[in-house]
């Protein structure tokens, strides 16, 4: 298996790990089982990162995916695709934010950022997965070039 198909299926695996973890620390949180999740939300926030990484480097040094789906399809599959994009997005930016609270110990306020944010996460790792399964398994594509490729020839 070539690093174009392995680190795909590498950094969904990352995102699924991270909201499994956000899911069960977030219960621990309502439990007031505060160590625990602490212990399992740093755990998520560590795979998001290795997400995020192993992601960017892809993108960097081998190419995405574009669509390989029927072209009546393709788009609904980039709504989708942008949806879940936004998603990941706001995600990313309230997941520091409320990890930085938790840091600083404000933890009123990191108790309503981290309501929201989890609520966002979850969602946003779903649609990952989804986007994944239509790359990958459903309409395998074809290999886009890595950004340094596409830039400096």
């Amino acid at each position: 298996m070539s690093s174009y198909e392995i680190m795909p299926a590498i950094s969904t695996s990352f995102i699924v790990i991270s909201a499994v973890l956000v899911a069960i620390g977030w219960r621990y949180a309502v439990k007031r089982r505060f160590a625990e999740h602490e212990r399992v939300m740093t755990g998520g926030a560590v795979t998001a990162l290795l997400f995020f990484i192993v992601y960017l480097s892809r993108t960097v040094l081998v190419g995405n995916t574009s669509w390989g789906g029927p072209d009546w399809l393709k788009p609904y599959y980039l709504i989708f695709l942008l949806f879940h994009i936004v998603l990941a997005t706001v995600a990313a930016v309230f997941g520091i934010t409320t990890l930085l609270l938790a840091w600083n110990k404000k933890f009123a306020k990191h108790r309503r950022w981290g309501r929201i944010t989890a609520t966002i996460w979850l969602p946003t790792a779903v649609t990952g997965v989804f986007v994944y399964v239509l790359l990958y398994w459903m309409y395998p594509g074809g290999h886009t070039k890595p950004v340094f490729e596409a830039i400096f020839g």
